[in-house]
């Protein structure tokens, strides 16, 4: 299908190949759930694995917690920047050491108790602790004692008592929250916005880790016991179909939040949830865009892609023969087809990636000179390494990957490239989300499909992913140098040093390989035109705090803005008889179209 035949009669053909699975799923939903439409309904993919802050690890999790609870900082919609959100006020001492910060007065627990100083200093600590396997603690360690806190040990090695240690995070009063640095931190600030750092209330989650020891962290993410400080809360959990979502009338900025209740959906199936948009069901997709049909997508106001801070990569076990030599992993880096993937398949914009920092450069930060596609040094590498047409039986390489039709696709054009320049067997293995993550975390696959979307814009977040010590690296790989260059470079406060101590560790990381870097991201968010808020940031992250429905004349002068040529919209495209201007109107009733 060509780029430009016409969004209308693509919408139609998409609805014709699959109109039973939507029939099927709108009938479950509706049997499941006696729930009017919520007012904003979007689909996250799969199933949000955690709903605690300081476990959760993914994209799906992320846009959940986001809208359940709120920390010091938050991002602008718009810019991505990071900005106050409960600290009402900033201190930072001259040496950058010393952050204070006064809290909002009117900040509370969607149980109606204060939030005070005292929940975020409990939930820090909680954060480090190696008991609660927090795959962001690492970054933390810029704090004051947060290492020796983390490792159970003093400077001079002898063991702590982590009740009682002295950690570089405390509370002067109700209202203010003092955090000491170890060094000066150049992307503290930004570092505040990240989720893992929102406050938890203890009360909630130690009365019910003593009721239910075995099972509390499962029994903490249904309504009835989730105590949060966010914009919403959560009113429904369904598995594997939704979360409900609902405004939390005792945030300290309801009166901004315009949506009385969202939906998560959790749908898998590309076609299915396309559809499922192209109906009116759904208002925004991130990711789940069928890519047959992105070509036709692009230009269309409702499917702008833009570039972001994302990676996508497969992960290599380097604990694993023959994985374990660079020069094996060197081979399969050197006959993926990137520009097949990026130009011909994935169509959206997508670049070619040889770096781990995505599009090669993050502020100031320039990544190394690395290596590109190389067939017949590829082939001799495989060679060298004793296998090939000569050698050793190399065995079945199987690549791993989480359920979707986009990691299929690309999986199955990676395996092709191997067995056609390297003569490898190749197979491909589909899992769920939990347990596609439960076997990276073991270490259980040969090759993994696995991406890395930033956290806060700093090449130090990619980074520090593949250290020794980090929960996140999932790849077997250590290598001393590189944990040397990474530690100073947290400490360096000067920019330039600081850059070229993490472009020294690059370097490594792309001599050695363990992962394969494949392209760099851009959003796909394919999201009803009305939607107010909704903002394109290089972090794709998306506060739904913000969204509102934008009424006719706020969305033609948007429309104005950006240049768009005008059209009349009762749908999420040209008027095409798939609903009606009566049952749009009737379905954004529940959200207020103005701030």
């Amino acid at each position: 299908m060509t780029a430009r035949n016409g969004p209308t009669a693509v919408w139609l053909a998409v609805l014709v190949l699959a109109p039973a699975a939507v029939a099927i799923w709108a009938f479950q939903s509706a049997l499941s759930r006696e729930l009017p439409r919520a007012d904003f309904v979007f689909n996250n993919g799969v199933e949000a694995s955690s709903l605690d802050p300081a476990v959760a690890n993914g994209i799906a999790e992320a846009r959940v917690l986001r809208a359940l609870y709120e920390g010091l900082y938050t991002r602008d919609p718009i810019s991505g920047a990071a900005v106050p959100a409960l600290a009402a006020d900033t201190q930072v001492s001259p040496d950058a050491l010393t952050w204070t910060f006064a809290l909002r007065a009117d900040a509370r627990w969607s149980n109606g108790d204060p939030l005070t100083a005292d929940d975020f200093v409990w939930s820090l600590r909680r954060l480090l602790d190696p008991r609660t396997a927090s795959p962001f603690a690492a970054e933390l360690e810029c704090v004051r004692g947060a290492r020796e806190f983390r490792a159970g040990v003093d400077s001079n090695g002898a063991p702590i008592d982590r009740a009682t240690f002295d950690l570089g995070v405390r509370a002067t009063d109700a209202r203010t929250l003092v955090i000491e640095l170890a060094e000066p931190t150049l992307h503290f600030r930004e570092l505040l916005a990240a989720y893992p750092l929102v406050p938890v209330h203890r009360a909630s989650l130690e009365a019910l880790q003593a009721r239910a020891p075995d099972s509390w962290s499962t029994l903490w993410g249904r309504p009835d016991t989730l105590v949060c400080n966010g914009p919403f809360v959560l009113a429904e959990r369904r598995l594997q179909d939704r979360l409900r979502l609902a405004k939390n009338e005792r945030y300290w900025d309801a009166d901004r939040v315009a949506m009385r209740t969202i939906d998560v959906l959790a749908i898998e199936n590309a076609t299915t949830a396309f559809n499922l948009y192209t109906a009116g069901e759904i208002d925004w997709l991130d990711g789940t865009v069928p890519t047959s049909l992105v070509k036709t997508l692009v230009g269309r106001d409702d499917f702008d892609p833009t570039p972001y801070l994302g990676l996508y990569f497969y992960r290599v076990n380097t604990t694993k023969p023959p994985l374990d030599d660079k020069r094996v992993r060197r081979a399969l880096f050197g006959t993926i087809n990137r520009l097949q993937i990026c130009d011909r398949l994935l169509a959206a914009g997508q670049k070619p990636a040889y770096t781990l920092i995505p599009w090669g450069n993050l502020g100031s930060y320039r990544s190394p000179a690395a290596k590109k596609e190389d067939l017949e040094g590829s082939q001799a590498l495989l060679e060298e390494a004793g296998f090939g047409a000569n050698g050793e039986e190399f065995g079945t390489l199987r690549i791993l990957y989480n359920s979707s039709e986009q990691n299929r696709v690309i999986a199955e054009v990676i395996a092709d490239d191997w067995s056609k320049y390297l003569e490898l067997p190749v197979e491909l293995e589909s899992q769920e989300w939990k347990s596609y993550v439960d076997r990276q975390n073991r270490l259980d696959y040969d090759v993994s499909r696995s991406s890395w979307i930033s956290d806060y814009p700093d090449a130090l977040n990619f980074l520090a992913v593949f250290t020794s010590d980090s929960d996140n690296n999932r790849t077997g790989w250590r290598h001393a140098e590189y944990d040397r260059l990474i530690a100073a470079a947290r400490k360096e406060a000067d920019l330039a040093r600081r850059d070229e101590a993490l472009r020294r560790a690059e370097a490594i990381l792309l001599d050695e390989l363990p992962i394969l870097p494949i392209y760099s991201y851009v959003s796909q968010n394919l999201v009803d035109p009305r939607v107010g808020g909704f903002g394109k940031n290089s972090l794709n992250e998306q506060n739904p705090k913000y969204w509102y429905w934008m009424d006719d004349a706020e969305l033609a002068k948007s429309r104005r803005t950006v240049g768009k040529r005008e059209k009349k919209v009762t749908s999420h495209g040209p008027k095409d008889g798939l609903y009606s201007p009566k049952s749009q109107a009737e379905r954004k009733a529940g959200g207020r179209t103005r701030r």
